[in-house]
C-alpha cells in the first residue's frame, strides 16, 4: 500500500492533509508521486498517522513503496 492509498482509504483530499499538516499542496503531492520523500515533524508524524487511521509502521512501509515505485519508473 502506498501514501496516496492510504489517504484515499480514508476518504481524504489533498487539501485536507496539508491543512491538517500546516504544509503546501504540493508537498503531499511530490510524496504520492514519490518525487520527495516526507521530512516532517513529530507531530505531523502523529498526525499523518491517526489522519490515515494506520500505525507508524504502515506509514513508513507506504512510503518505503512509493519511493521504491517511483524508483522503478525512472
Amino acid at each position: 500500500m502506498n501514501i496516496r492509498t492510504l489517504r484515499k482509504r480514508v476518504g481524504l483530499k489533498i487539501d485536507d492533509v496539508a491543512i491538517e499538516l500546516k504544509c503546501a499542496e504540493s508537498s503531499i503531492r511530490n510524496w504520492e508521486k514519490g518525487k520527495t520523500t516526507p521530512k516532517l515533524e513529530i507531530w505531523q508524524v502523529f498526525c499523518l498517522r491517526d489522519l490515515y487511521q494506520c500505525t507508524e509502521a504502515e506509514l513508513v512501509e507506504a512510503v518505503k513503496e512509493t519511493m521504491l515505485s517511483q524508483q522503478k519508473e525512472k
